[in-house]
Formats: C-alpha cells, sequence, structure tokens
C-alpha cells in the first residue's frame, strides 16, 4: 500500500515539475522574442494567459496534492486551503476560456474576406485584451463561491459530513443545492466547449476548401508549404482536440467523486493526475507547432553561427 502511494506521488511530481518547466520555457520563448523585436500575433497573447492559467493549475492543485501523498496533509490553513483551490478553479476555467478564444479568433482570422467574418478581420485582434480580462473576471465571479465548500485540516468547523481530499476537505451540502452549483459552474464550461466545437469544425471546413483550390490552382506542385496560417490553424485545432480529450476523461473522474460522500484516494489521485495531464503537455506541443517559437530557435542559431565566426575572426 505504502509503495502505490509512493509510485502515485512520484507521478504527480513529475507531471507538476516537467509542466511548469515547460511552461516557463514557452513564456521565457515568448519574452526573448518581444525583447528580439519580433512582432507577435494576437493569438500570441491569449497563449501567454493560457500559460499563466496552466501554471496555476499545475502549482495550486499539483504541490498541495504531491505533499499531502508523501503524508504532509496539514501544512495548509483553513484560507489557505480555500485559496489553493479557488485559484485552481480560476486556472481550470481561464484555460478552457482562452482556448476557446484561440479557437474563436484563428476562425476569424483565416475566414476568406467574402465571408460573413470578413467584418471582423479587421477588429477583432482590438478586442483580444478585452476578452481576455473579461475570461479572468468571470471565473472569478463563478467560482468565488467554491471556496465557502471547502475547509483545512486545521480548522476548527465541526463538520459531520465532509469529503477528504488530503490537505483540504469538502463539506458534504444536500443534494439539490449540490446540482444548482454543479449547473452554475458547468454553464461557462459548456459554453465554451460548444464554440471550441463549432470554431473547430469551421476550421477543418475552411483548411479543406483551401486545400481544394490550391490543388485546383497548382496540381503540378506537390512540395508547396503551407502557409503560416493554415500552420497555426493546425495547431489551435492539435491544442483544442487534446484539450476536450483530457477534460472529458476529467468530467468523467469529477462526475464519480461527486457521486460518493467518502471518495478513495486512488480515485482522487487519478482525477489529479488526469487534471495536470493537458496543462503538462500542451506547452511542448506548443513549442512543437508553434512559428514563433520556431523564429526564436532560429534567431538564436543565427546568433551563435555569427558569435563563433567573429571568435574566428
Amino acid at each position: 500500500m505504502a509503495s502505490s502511494f509512493f509510485m502515485i506521488g512520484m507521478i504527480i511530481l513529475t507531471q507538476t515539475m516537467v509542466g511548469i518547466l515547460g511552461n516557463i520555457s514557452l513564456m521565457c520563448s515568448y519574452v526573448m522574442l518581444h525583447f528580439l523585436g519580433y512582432r507577435l500575433r494576437s493569438t500570441d497573447l491569449i497563449l501567454k494567459h493560457l500559460i499563466v492559467a496552466n501554471s496555476l493549475v499545475l502549482l495550486c492543485k499539483g504541490v498541495p496534492q504531491t505533499m499531502a501523498v508523501f503524508g504532509w496533509k496539514h501544512f495548509c490553513s483553513d484560507f489557505g486551503c480555500k485559496l489553493l483551490f479557488f485559484l485552481h478553479r480560476v486556472g481550470r476555467g481561464v484555460s478552457i476560456g482562452s482556448i476557446c478564444l484561440l479557437s474563436v479568433f484563428q476562425v476569424i482570422t483565416i475566414s476568406p474576406w467574402n465571408s460573413r467574418w470578413a467584418a471582423l478581420k479587421v477588429t477583432a485582434p482590438k478586442y483580444v485584451v478585452l476578452s481576455i480580462f473579461l475570461c479572468w473576471i468571470l471565473q472569478m465571479l463563478v467560482n468565488v463561491i467554491f471556496p465557502f465548500h471547502m475547509t483545512g485540516k486545521w480548522s476548527e468547523k465541526n463538520t459531520t459530513e465532509e469529503r477528504d481530499f488530503g490537505y483540504c476537505s469538502s463539506i458534504v451540502t444536500d443534494k439539490s443545492e449540490d446540482a444548482l452549483y454543479a449547473a452554475l459552474l458547468l454553464f461557462p464550461d459548456v459554453l465554451c466547449l460548444g464554440l471550441m466545437l463549432w470554431a473547430g469544425s469551421s476550421m477543418v471546413l475552411i483548411l479543406y476548401r483551401h486545400k481544394q483550390q490550391v490543388q485546383h490552382i497548382c496540381r503540378t506542385d506537390t512540395s508547396s508549404r503551407s502557409s503560416p496560417e493554415s500552420r497555426a490553424t493546425k495547431s489551435i485545432l492539435l491544442l483544442g482536440s487534446t484539450f476536450v480529450c483530457f477534460y472529458i476523461l476529467s468530467s468523467i473522474c469529477q462526475v464519480l467523486l461527486a457521486l460518493f460522500d467518502q471518495p478513495s484516494w486512488f480515485l482522487v489521485d487519478m482525477s489529479i493526475m488526469i487534471a495536470a495531464c493537458f496543462p503538462t503537455v500542451s506547452p511542448f506541443l506548443l513549442m512543437s507547432h508553434n512559428s514563433s517559437v520556431h523564429r526564436l530557435y532560429l534567431a538564436w542559431i543565427r546568433n551563435a553561427k555569427s558569435s563563433s565566426i567573429m571568435r574566428k575572426v
């Protein structure tokens, strides 16, 4: 039994460390691009906020749960427990909202000029900052009730029924109240998922039509490279589909946790590992498919080559 807890703790710790290093590396890449004078796209600002949201999820869930698995369950005060769960929920919500915004803005960007989205192609980038700000505010307002259902191990409140999550516990309330609160939390997620599915299908359709047009215009040119917009669209499609897969698995675990008043430790740890998969994987997906990051690597290689030539001279 002790060996299984040790293995789970090592998996969560590895996930957290790899994910945090990946997100920090990606953020440093954008900072370097900014200092080198590269002009970033409007969607790159959304990706920066996605990195911050992913880091919040990993820090506020992965680190405390790792400590709880290794036996340090009483390190967090009641206020600290509420704050950690609140920041985790906000980070998770902003992560969903950021991918939704990425998908919608990318559809507008790659849509033809003769489409109904043509008028938004010029004005949409102006509303990126406002959209991100509203996303943060909405998630804070929706999840502000969440801390009131959590209590720390050092809390002096006497609660007869509670679900144990290691370093924190949730107060078991009336089923009808739980259902109402769950509906309030799920509404923004379902809305974002619906927009993501619509945007994803629209991007696939636009790419397919573009491919057909290119094949019709130039049938003999088989070595033509895809445009930067096409590569960025494929990157966002890969990111969105990866998120949807992990979100479905995480939602199944959350439903199972809600069904049991005293869920098993295995189910609690499994839900945390699945929830941490996307924040861990996403920075590496972006670094391998993002043209902005590739430009940084090319600039670094050029600077390295020029410095070596200068030394030889």
